[in-house]
């Protein structure tokens, strides 16, 4: 654990210390991987570690649904928000004007779960229009 030098593939890393973790991953398919390793990550040094596998999950399939779709850069914050001691928000933006949709995935579908798993994994879900593009927020209970 502790510091030392990031080995994450990013555009940008911002902003690593205290209560928020910001990292930009150019829109390839290693992108995944390096967001869900880089999320774990900083969870394990903030002693967030029960919330690590489903943030993690929660953000492999946002950045994969910008993925199939964008082709610019894609964000990941983390946030611990002041005075909020029991809530983890996760933030995951992209070029697309378009907020996603949540639809009810067949069993047969390979695709589409991505934000039926946000919905009902986290306490509070949205989207919101950026300057350029859009994020997908959640927000997870840190267990008391």
């Amino acid at each position: 654990m502790g510091g030392g030098s990031l080995a994450w593939e990013v555009i940008g890393v911002i902003d690593t210390e205290g209560d928020c973790a910001e990292w930009t991953f150019p829109a390839e398919p290693g992108a995944v991987r390096t967001a869900r390793a880089a999320v774990r990550g900083q969870l394990h040094g903030w002693d967030l570690g029960c919330l690590a596998d489903l943030a993690a999950l929660l953000v492999s399939e946002l950045v994969t649904n910008s993925l199939r779709h964008a082709t610019g850069p894609i964000g990941v914050r983390l946030v611990r928000p002041v005075g909020l001691d029991d809530a983890l928000l996760v933030e995951v933006s992209d070029p697309l004007p378009d907020p996603p949709r949540e639809r009810v995935a067949r069993d047969e579908d390979e695709s589409g779960r991505g934000l039926q798993l946000v919905a009902g994994s986290s306490r509070r879900w949205g989207t919101r229009p950026g300057a350029s593009g859009k994020t997908v927020w959640f927000e997870l209970a840190v267990p008391g």
